[in-house]
């Protein structure tokens, strides 16, 4: 024991940072040959057996007495080389760094470049010399000290972390006053955060935390929680202030941006904040994603006041798009690009019985009453029914290329697909009945002059009429404007050339204003909301004179 304290006494002495006659007293015990360093954290070790053999046999020996004065020289100096380390090494032990040595240690070693081999050598390096400087004072009993230097050290670095991601502590009455352009800049800011403050500095902070201080469990979570729990609780404190503002359906999609956030990175938090002492931040992010699919739930149901509210009270020109389509679909698509999560989860793809898929489809179903409604306010019914077929024909569009189609599932497209055909083939039956009418049922039967007669003028005045009518009406969708037309042609230019090439005789030559290819041109040019070059009876004179020719 006597031998010890002699080695103890020897090693202290020389490294007494309060000694400034010593040349060692201001250079640092770990620097250079570590192997002095073994040997000081030895004598420790050993000059504490000499203090426990002591305390139990001659407790009022005066060895004891100058062992304890050893003991608190040897901790002074482990506390300033401990202070020393955290702060000289903030470039290896800042959280990022922690967190990349981290992945790196279980990555291939030989996929490391020399540079990073020397970096991850020094993070090891550092961090081993913190653990052996935190397990020597803790044995000593002096885990507080240790502690204390570490705790103000470390949080310094978190707190500094979390300002320069834009992390502040903001109360509800704040957030409340704000614009919501302001408070849409701070959510984006917060978006960026809570992905680098849970993947990068609580995730490195921990790790950091429990490898400096694997020799004590409580000493490890203590640490962790005072340097961490504080910023955390902020952090996620946000979303759910943000919840409790006003609801208005614009505001949707940030509210389920920050949902999606805390979600996504609820492994992270869960397996970081493991500890009984901070459940707390556990309770607060589950708490934010709770009061925000509340928040998202209302604004459902605004948004569906909203479309009932719509009180247009008239129709869209030419038969086009609504803007209420338009809006409401688009809001739609993107509500199906989120998680489920706040609704709760598909049962199958293709039945609606998942309860988002029930709402959306609700949706979906009450703009569709509406339309109902603004197509009665055409006077014209073929021109309400190509306005069905065009917004719906939009839905079902934007229902194909969205997620929609996933949790709308295969069979509810096809069904407003075929809504879609009918209504066009109402538009087309009502739209041109009297061009067809016009026709005879066999154009190649022997009927009388006077007849033959009346057919073409008929027919004339009728196409006419058609076509100058719907010249300013629109079909906006490529695909269901050339159905249309190709369905329309296949139905007249047939019958009307075989009715054309038996009695497009001279005598009848001033009664045929059309040849049959005429109708064919006429027809392209419909359904994009101009009349083009002109009505049909300001070119018919031209049409007719090429017909001529032809013949």
């Amino acid at each position: 024991m006597d031998e010890n304290i002699q080695i103890a006494e020897s090693l202290i002495s020389k490294w007494d940072s309060e000694n400034t006659a010593n040349a060692c007293s201001t250079s640092s015990l770990f620097s250079g040959n570590r192997q002095e360093a073994k040997e000081y954290l030895k004598a420790i070790k050993h000059l504490q057996s000499a203090m426990h053999y002591f305390a139990a046999h001659t407790p009022s020996s005066h060895k004891l007495v100058r062992s304890q004065n050893l003991m608190q020289t040897a901790m002074k100096r482990l506390e300033k080389e401990f202070y020393q380390m955290l702060k000289t090494n903030r470039e290896y032990l800042d959280p990022e760094s922690v967190s990349t040595h981290s992945y790196s240690s279980r990555a291939s070693r030989a996929s490391l470049s020399d540079m990073e081999d020397d970096s991850e050598d020094e993070f090891k390096s550092t961090v081993a010399d913190l653990k052996l400087i935190a397990d020597c004072m803790i044995a000593s009993g002096y885990g507080k000290e240790c502690v204390k230097i570490y705790k103000i050290i470390r949080k310094s670095v978190v707190d500094e972390a979390l300002y320069h991601l834009g992390v502040e502590k903001l109360s509800l009455s704040v957030i409340q006053k704000m614009d919501w352009d302001l408070l849409e800049i701070k959510i984006r800011s917060w978006l960026h955060a809570v992905k680098t403050a849970l993947k990068t500095l609580f995730y490195g902070e921990r790790i950091l935390c429990d490898q400096v201080f694997s020799a004590s469990d409580t000493i490890r979570e203590t640490c962790f929680t005072e340097i961490c729990k504080e910023g955390a609780l902020t952090l996620f404190a946000f979303p759910e202030n943000v919840a409790k503002c006003k609801k208005t359906p614009e505001k949707m999609f940030r509210i389920l941006d920050l949902y999606e956030a805390i979600a996504d990175l609820w492994p992270e938090t869960e397996s970081i904040f493991s500890f009984e002492s901070t459940s707390v931040v556990r309770s607060q992010a589950v708490n934010s994603m709770i009061k925000l699919g509340e928040a998202a739930r209302t604004m459902l149901v605004e948004f569906e006041a909203a479309i009932q509210k719509d009180t247009s009270k008239s129709g869209f020109p030419g038969g086009g798009i609504h803007p209420l389509t338009r809006y409401v679909m688009n809001y739609i698509a993107f509500l199906a690009d989120y998680s489920e999560a706040y609704f709760g989860s598909p049962e199958s793809e293709d039945n609606i019985s998942s309860p988002i898929a029930i709402r959306l489809a609700w949706l979906i179903l009450v703009l569709l009453c509406k339309l109902d409604g603004k197509a009665e306010l055409y006077k014209d019914v073929s021109l309400s029914y190509l306005f069905l077929a065009n917004n719906i024909q939009y839905i079902v569009v934007k229902a194909r290329t969205s997620n929609l189609k996933f949790i709308l599932g295969e069979e509810w497209v096809m069904k407003h697909e075929a809504k879609v055909r009918q209504y066009a083939a109402n538009y087309e039956r009502m739209g041109w009945s009297k061009v067809f009418a016009s026709m005879p049922e066999n154009p190649t039967a022997e009927i009388p002059l006077a007849k033959v007669r009346n057919s073409f003028r008929q027919f004339n005045l009728s196409f006419e009429d058609a076509y100058n009518k719907q010249s300013s009406w629109v079909v906006p969708d490529q695909t269901l404007r050339d159905e249309i037309k190709i369905s329309l042609a296949k139905r007249i230019v047939p019958v009307y050339r075989a009715f054309y090439e038996k009695y497009r005789g001279p005598g009848n030559q001033s009664l045929v204003r059309f040849a049959p290819d005429d109708l064919g041109n006429y027809l392209s040019d419909l359904f994009y909301g101009t009349s083009g070059s002109g009505s049909v009876s300001s070119h018919s004179s031209s049409h007719s004179s090429q017909g001529g020719r032809n013949r």
